[in-house]
């Protein structure tokens, strides 16, 4: 069943298809602001997009447009807890990545986690949209508002942010 259908279903009341639609796009939500924010705060914005969702379904005029605008929804919620989190003195917390088990794939990993979560919020975010979740230019642009031209931007500067903070920390790859 499309998703457009599941919206539909669910704006007229039908719980098992709502039930689908959070099954469906729980863990990529999920992802996206446990990627934006820091592990702490990923549970509880992940619920507030889910509530935010439930209180605005029924005003989604376009089902067909359900993913746009549930990343939409997911960025607003997580842009709320940034708002936040700069608000409040930072507090440095320095990682040890050493290889406990000398596994190179898992050191790789957690340097390229480590990496995204270095960069400006917005390079970080274009990234997060157009690898992790694939989606398309047009998508992020609107998730983003704004022009395609930009998101092309960011994304160039986001790859290059991040393969010179991969450098920096000895990385490779």
């Amino acid at each position: 069943m499309t998703d457009a259908l599941l919206v539909v279903r669910a704006q007229l009341g039908e719980r098992d298809a709502l039930a689908a639609l959070v099954r469906a796009w729980h863990d990529p939500i999920w992802s996206y602001v446990r990627r934006m924010l820091p592990a702490a705060a990923a549970d509880d914005v992940a619920q507030e997009v889910w509530l935010a969702v439930l209180r605005g379904l029924p005003r989604l005029r376009d089902p067909e447009r359900f993913t746009p605008w549930l990343f939409t929804v997911a960025r607003r919620a997580v842009t709320n807890r940034l708002r936040v989190e700069y608000a409040r003195p930072e507090v440095f917390v320095e990682v040890d990545l050493a290889r406990p088990d000398g596994s190179a794939e898992v050191l790789d990993r957690a340097e390229v986690a480590a990496g995204l979560a270095a960069l400006p919020a917005r390079e970080r975010e274009i990234l997060i949209l157009f690898y992790l979740h694939d989606l398309a230019l047009e998508t992020c642009a609107e998730i983003c508002a704004v022009p395609v031209g930009t998101v092309k931007s960011r994304l160039n500067r986001a790859r290059r942010l991040l393969r010179e903070a991969l450098l920096q920390k000895g990385s490779h790859t």
